[in-house]
């Protein structure tokens, strides 16, 4: 099992014929992603050969979805088109668009995250590295050689820390790794993707990745305590960011306590959310409760 996307995803790719389009669509089909299309409207009809795969490159996302029947698409435009990008995949009705484009205007990544939630279509990010289904597929950026099918269910709000997690806990293995971005307004929330990891069977338990700045943290805190059953352990960035500084893609202002790494750790403890200090100290946390949770059942 997994969340949000499988061995059955059929995926198109918004952007595939520009450079990082070209790059990452290979190294997700290298993956094994399904990857059935392309899109870009002015090169439509033709097919772009990758390592001996010719995917076809469609002129709309709607066209592609009726050809091929894709319901995942990937979407490596530049920021000033990814607005009206996820406006088209949204209308065409397809129910996942993970946007991997930084630098997207505030105003527009408002615009289309309420235009898709209307519409019925997934938002993951923007700015954003993606998600992958080890074993399965890969839809975005993350390195798929780095870990393998587990039981951890891992959300992040940080690319960077998201691979150093996958890489620290290797050995055992992840169900999805979601990272859901950190710019101001993202689609997908850790809220969601609880809920998601809380009703998958294979999901045995959750890391949790924040960074300083907004209530993310300290809303999903209080998810877990009202909802979630699941073993739950965390790690946030930013314990030595200095109060009133912008830190980071998220463009976090601490100010006071709120915000503060030290105020969601508070929140998360208080939810029975175990907190690392450290990434690496954050995989010993995982492991030993992974190792307790087992033992308990067993007995």
């Amino acid at each position: 099992m997994a969340i949000y996307l499988t061995k059955e995803s059929k995926v198109l790719v918004q952007g595939m014929t520009g450079g990082e389009g070209m790059k990452h669509t290979r190294r997700m089909l290298a993956a094994g992603t399904n990857i059935v299309g392309g899109v870009n409207p002015r090169k439509a009809g033709r097919t772009v050969d990758f390592d001996e795969r010719a995917v076809p490159v469609f002129g709309s996302v709607a066209d592609g979805m009726r050809a091929t029947g894709a319901d995942v698409t990937v979407v490596f435009v530049p920021p000033a088109f990814a607005q009206a990008a996820v406006m088209e995949a949204a209308d065409a009705g397809i129910g996942l668009a993970v946007v991997i484009t930084e630098g997207i205007p505030v105003h527009d990544s408002v615009a289309f995250t309420a235009y898709a939630e209307r519409k019925g279509t997934r938002i993951i990010g923007p700015n954003c590295p993606g998600l992958i289904t080890p074993g399965q597929s890969n839809a975005g950026i993350i390195p798929a050689d780095i870990t393998k099918p587990g039981p951890i269910g891992l959300v992040s709000k940080s690319g960077t820390l998201t691979y150093q997690l996958m890489y620290e806990l290797r050995d055992t293995g992840f169900s999805t790794c979601v990272g859901i971005g950190g710019d101001p307004v993202v689609g997908t929330s850790h809220i969601d993707c609880l809920a998601a990891f809380q009703d998958d069977p294979d999901t045995e338990l959750i890391v949790l990745i924040g960074e300083i700045g907004g209530d993310a943290e300290e809303r999903a805190a209080a998810y877990v305590r009202a909802h979630v059953t699941k073993p739950v352990v965390a790690y946030i960035a930013g314990f030595t960011a200095p109060e009133g500084r912008t830190m980071g893609h998220a463009g976090a202002i601490v100010s006071g306590s709120s915000g503060t790494a030290r105020a969601k750790q508070e929140a998360l403890e208080a939810a029975g959310v175990q907190v690392g200090s450290t990434p690496t100290k954050t995989a010993r946390l995982v492991l030993d409760r992974l190792n307790t949770e087992r033992d308990t059942t067993e007995s």
